[in-house]
């Protein structure tokens, strides 16, 4: 999937990108082009404790400083902004036993659904549905990694101005798919993370509920500008590509083990 050379809303996203893993943070130590952001209330949850690169950065000084900054933990990962840079570091970084991913930034272009029939519900709703969904992408980790991935989502409350939890049911009342909703309304940016379906209820419509709730209440709340990251290495990416999104840019991902 080809993303467009440029498009002019990529630095409002970036921005509040750059936002939203400082806020979510524990806690945050600055390094040259950019900064680690760490929780040790989640020390297992990679999406607690990485560093983004967000600008110019010494390729050669990188691994070093990652390992002064993340060498508590029992892996690294790394996320840089721009692809020339991530280019310059790329060579540093797998020398140093770092794989290479990526994540699209996509950005909905298509028109605003009806509201898709999703509830906003408290993190607490979430917490049995998101266990038996992390156990079984992990089965084989300890239950302190589960929990930590669970309750995580505490910390997202503080990563935007408004943040939303919504869910699907089922008609028994069961909680089928859910999704994260972060808002800035004075900024006009919507972003929508973490869209999950329960394994037992996938391919019956809810997640696209879950989605289409998510677009109608950024639209309404003024967030002109909507967007989600999506893993370049797997199939979401063409499925959220049929509902309107398009990749506006690449985050380009580092990880050692």
């Amino acid at each position: 999937m080809a993303s467009p050379a440029h498009d002019p809303e990529l630095p409002r996203v970036h921005r509040f990108l750059i936002d939203f893993h400082r806020r979510q943070a524990g806690r945050t130590a600055d390094f040259p082009g950019g900064f680690a952001a760490l929780d040790d209330a989640y020390a297992h949850s990679r999406g607690n404790n990485h560093a983004l690169v967000t600008g110019p950065t010494d390729p050669e000084a990188l691994p070093g400083r990652l390992d002064a900054l993340l060498g508590h933990l029992p892996f690294r990962l790394l996320y840089v902004l721009n692809g020339e840079v991530a280019a310059a570091c790329r060579g540093p970084l797998e020398r140093a036993g770092y794989t290479t991913g990526g994540t699209y930034v996509m950005r909905h272009t298509g028109p605003v659904p009806a509201h898709g029939g999703a509830r906003t519900v408290e993190a607490e709703a979430l917490r049995g549905p998101v266990g038996t969904s992390w156990r079984g992408f992990l089965p084989d980790v300890p239950n302190e990694v589960i929990r930590h991935l669970v309750e995580r989502r505490a910390a997202r409350l503080r990563a935007a101005d408004e943040v939303r939890f919504l869910a699907s049911y089922t008609e028994d009342g069961e909680i089928a798919a859910w999704a994260d909703l972060y808002l800035d309304r004075e900024a006009g940016i919507g972003q929508v993370e973490d869209l999950v379906a329960a394994r037992a209820h996938r391919g019956k419509g809810h997640a696209g509920r879950v989605l289409d709730t998510a677009l109608r209440l950024a639209a309404e709340a003024g967030c002109g500008l909507r967007f989600l990251t999506a893993d370049t290495a797997d199939w979401p990416h063409t499925w959220y590509a049929r509902r309107g999104f398009t990749p506006v840019s690449t985050v380009h991902v580092f990880e050692r083990a």
